[in-house]
């Protein structure tokens, strides 16, 4: 299939990734702060800059959603 789709303007969508982060890679100051968890969950902006750290996907959504971000799962 050849034929081109225009998907329309992304319409000021701002999309926040979301991924499980080992809390033994985090840096030491953070690893003291995780009350030790071993994984937390970091959203990211479409330009990979870490904006947040929580304690579980369900609440990293909610986050995204809240400040008008669209959560998507990055594997």
């Amino acid at each position: 299939m050849d034929t081109k789709y225009d998907f329309g303007a992304e319409e000021g969508r701002k999309i926040v990734y979301v991924r499980p982060v080992d809390v033994a890679d985090l840096p030491e100051e953070l690893q003291e702060q995780a009350g030790g968890m071993e994984t937390l969950y970091a959203l990211h902006d479409s330009e990979g800059e870490r904006l947040a750290l929580v304690r579980d996907r369900a609440l990293a959504f909610v986050v995204a959603r809240q400040n008008d971000l669209d959560p998507v799962t990055v594997h």
